[in-house]
C-alpha cells in the first residue's frame, strides 16, 4: 500500500458537502412526505424528556473528555498536538501542502490538505521515538451502514504484559461529527469537542457512543432519518475497526501494510522498533505501568 495513496487529498471537506448534500435531501422528503416507517426517524418525545436527554448527553461528553489522563498518554497528546500545530503553521506560511506544491485551498485556515498532516505528524511522532504510522481502516457493507475508509495516526505501544496499547491521532476530529442541519443542543456537543483527538481506543469509543446517540436524537427531533453514516457502527469503524498501518516514509512498494491486532500478544513482534528510548513509556504508577493505564 502506498502511502500517498491512503492519504492524499482533503478527503474531509469533500465528504462533508456530500453528507450535508444527503442529510438536506432527507430532510425535505421528510417534510414533503412524512415518514416511511423507519422508527429512528419517528416522533419527538416530550420536551421534560428531550432536556433530559441532552443533560445527560452533555454530561457524559464532558466526563469523557476530562477524565484524567495518564503519564504516557499526557505525552502522546502533548507532542501529537505540537506536530499539528507545527503542520498546519507551516502549510499557513507556505500556502502549499508538500505533495507536489498543492496550493492550499481558499478558505481551508492553512490546514493543508489532509495526507500532507497525518504523514507529518507520524512521522514527527516517528523522531520523537514513538512506533507511530498512518492507519487505514477499510470495512464492508451491511445491512444497516455503507461500506467504507478512513485514514488517521495511531501510536502503538507494548506493556509489560506484552499486549499492544493503541493511541488513536485524529486531526479533525471535530469535523467528523459537524451535521449540516444539526440542531442546537447538538452543535452545542460538537463544539464542545476538541479539534484533533488524542487518545486510548476505549475513551474514543465512549466519546463516539454519546455523539453518535446525539445524532439519532437529533434526527428523530428534526422528523429526519437516521443517516447511516452516522450510526455507532458506523463511526466506530473509523477508528476502531481493525486497520492496516503503513510507516509514515514508505514509498511505493518500500512499506509493507500491517494489520493491527488490538491487545494481541503478537502485535508489538509485528511493529518496528521505537527509535527513541522505552524508559518513559516503562514507569510504574501505583503497580501498573503507564502504558496499562493509558
Amino acid at each position: 500500500m502506498v502511502v500517498g495513496e491512503v492519504a492524499a487529498g482533503d478527503e474531509m471537506s469533500l465528504s462533508n458537502m456530500v453528507l450535508g448534500f444527503y442529510e438536506e435531501a432527507e430532510r425535505q422528503s421528510c417534510a414533503e412526505g412524512g415518514d416511511s416507517g423507519d422508527e429512528e426517524g419517528s416522533g419527538h418525545g416530550g420536551a421534560a424528556e428531550s432536556r433530559a436527554f441532552w443533560k445527560e448527553q452533555r454530561r457524559q461528553l464532558h466526563e469523557g473528555l476530562t477524565n484524567k489522563l495518564s503519564s504516557a498518554e499526557s505525552r502522546i497528546q502533548t507532542d501529537a498536538g505540537e506536530a499539528i500545530r507545527q503542520t498546519r503553521a507551516a502549510t499557513a506560511g507556505a500556502g502549499a501542502c508538500s505533495c507536489a506544491s498543492r496550493a492550499v485551498q481558499a478558505g481551508g485556515g492553512g490546514r493543508g490538505c489532509r495526507g500532507c498532516t497525518l504523514r507529518f505528524v507520524a512521522e514527527r511522532l516517528l523522531d520523537a521515538g514513538y512506533n507511530s504510522a498512518i492507519c487505514r481502516s477499510k470495512w464492508s457493507r451491511s445491512t444497516d451502514i455503507p461500506s467504507g475508509e478512513h485514514t488517521y495516526v495511531d501510536v502503538v505501544v507494548p506493556t509489560r504484559s506484552g499486549k499492544a496499547v493503541r493511541v488513536v491521532i485524529e486531526p479533525n476530529f471535530r469535523g467528523e461529527f459537524e451535521m449540516a442541519r444539526g440542531g442546537a443542543e447538538y452543535r452545542a456537543l460538537v463544539a464542545a469537542l476538541p479539534e484533533a483527538f488524542v487518545g486510548r481506543a476505549e475513551r474514543l469509543r465512549g466519546v463516539v457512543r454519546v455523539m453518535c446517540a446525539a445524532a439519532k436524537q437529533c434526527a428523530r427531533e428534526s422528523s429526519m432519518h437516521m443517516a447511516p453514516w452516522r450510526k455507532q457502527r458506523y463511526v466506530e469503524a473509523k477508528w476502531l475497526a481493525t486497520p492496516e498501518r503503513v510507516a509514515p516514509g514508505a514509498g511505493a512498494g518500500a512499506g509493507v501494510a500491517v494489520p493491527v491486532a488490538v491487545g494481541s500478544p503478537e502485535t508489538s513482534k509485528l511493529q518496528p522498533k521505537f527509535r527513541g528510548s522505552m524508559s518513559m513509556l516503562t514507569l510504574d504508577f501505583g503497580g501498573r505501568t503507564a502504558l496499562e493505564v493509558v
